[in-house]
């Protein structure tokens, strides 16, 4: 294997654990996906972007959703299209391949480019899911029956795999990637992260505003804990609404962006006075 084109640092948009950095660049050396599991709000879509961003290669985004299945990352065969077209009188309507359509996967196998390929949210599909996709991710490489052509990629893709952690995946699949667990934020690299996006914040508000942020994210009876791109959202939203830092704490303005539930809602209002 040639020596690695690109290390993976962060990106000027996208702050990284260094225990992060070096699961993407042991990925990528390996040439294996990374599966990135951790709460909703800890960074997992946005690190595929930063990768991408960083390593200068185009993103290619297959979006999970409870219906997905493997076959849709390959190819479709569009049949009602034929048909239409065969009725219309259409020509070329006996070439197959016209009416072959590549999924997210036989895109990026396709591209003359290496390219970043983000799976995102495999856990919102059925357990199957995972398992079907093992030879494709493994040679790299499908089959189209009806064209009896084999897509093989040009350039293995970077794959880079989130979950949510809803349900636990096969062991198979796991076998075959590198995991990293995304914990959350400390406060230090929170600042840090906030100051990516609002370079000139003010300390006090920031350090006023991370303090109900977090203290908010210990109440046990929270039903949805705030993440970092909603305090990221909030700490906006107090910069343009003009919030001393001390209005922070004793009035809670704009706590609607953090907390999204009504019951959480009561629960801090008792709670963070």
């Amino acid at each position: 294997m040639g020596e690695m084109a690109t290390n993976f640092q962060g990106s000027s948009q996208y702050v990284a654990s260094e225990e992060l950095m070096a699961s993407v660049n042991v990925a990528i050396a390996l040439q294996k996906p990374l599966l990135v599991k951790g709460e909703p709000g800890t960074g997992k879509t946005e690190l595929a972007k930063a990768v991408a961003d960083a390593l200068g290669k185009r993103l290619i985004i297959w979006n999970i959703k409870s219906t997905t299945k493997a076959q849709d990352g390959l190819y479709m065969y569009d049949t009602i299209q034929r048909l239409y077209d065969g009725q219309f009188g259409e020509e070329g309507v006996d070439d197959i391949a016209r009416y072959i359509k590549l999924g997210k996967l036989g895109e990026a196998f396709e591209s003359d480019e290496q390219v970043v390929l983000l799976i995102d949210e495999i856990d919102k599909a059925d357990l199957e899911f995972p398992n079907d996709l093992l030879w494709e991710l493994d040679q790299m490489e499908f089959y189209i029956h009806e064209t009896k052509r084999t897509v093989k990629a040009k350039q293995r893709p970077i794959v880079i795999i989130t979950s949510n952690a809803e349900k636990e995946l096969p062991d198979a699949f796991l076998r075959r990637c590198i995991f990293h667990y995304i914990e959350f934020p400390d406060k230090i690299l929170m600042e840090e992260i906030v100051r990516t996006h609002y370079p000139n914040v003010e300390d006090h508000l920031l350090q006023n505003a991370m303090e109900v942020f977090y203290e908010i994210r210990t109440i046990r009876d929270i039903r949805k804990k705030p993440s970092t791109s909603e305090l990221i959202d909030w700490i906006n939203a107090l910069q343009i609404g003009g919030i001393s830092a001390e209005e922070i704490q004793a009035k809670l303005p704009f706590i609607g962006v953090i907390v999204k539930k009504d019951e959480d809602l009561d629960v801090v209002k008792h709670k963070v006075d």
